[in-house]
């Protein structure tokens, strides 16, 4: 299952061509076991109609909460990125020999940073999460 989940193209694919065998079948069965009857058929329209209304409000839903949720993401790395800027400018005011050493600690927090969010293999990021808990305490 965790494989299957670092192929989303693959699985979105595999799905629509399922969904769409299935909808070619139903409707095959149907057309050839039981032709509706015209006023069974508008009786289906109104059923379909409201089947769609409800399917774009799911839809319209999820891309909302999607947006949403980018945008929450795209704030906390700017929050962090003008907070390690920060910390980097405030580190001018040490003297010469602990500044050198906080501007180094900084590069490679930012590094590891950077790393946390372009890696999606879980194994790495309890790496990357272990090496930026030790760079906080050494800063």
């Amino acid at each position: 299952m965790n494989a299957l989940m670092n192929l989303p193209r693959l699985v979105f694919v595999v799905s629509l061509i399922l969904l769409w065998l299935s909808a070619l079948i139903g409707a095959t069965f149907a057309k050839r076991f039981r032709p509706l009857k015209e006023d069974e058929r508008e009786d289906f329209g109104v059923v379909e109609a409201a089947i769609l209304t409800l399917l774009g409000l799911l839809i319209g839903f999820t891309f909302s909460m999607a947006i949403s949720r980018y945008d929450q993401r795209k704030n906390y790395e700017e929050e962090e990125a003008n907070a390690i800027g920060t910390e980097y400018l405030r580190a001018e005011l040490l003297p010469a020999a602990d500044a050198a050493k906080v501007h180094d600690l900084l590069n490679k927090y930012l590094e590891q940073r950077i790393l946390f969010y372009e890696v999606r293999d879980r194994a790495q990021l309890e790496q990357i999460n272990t090496t930026t808990t030790r760079l906080q305490t050494e800063l």
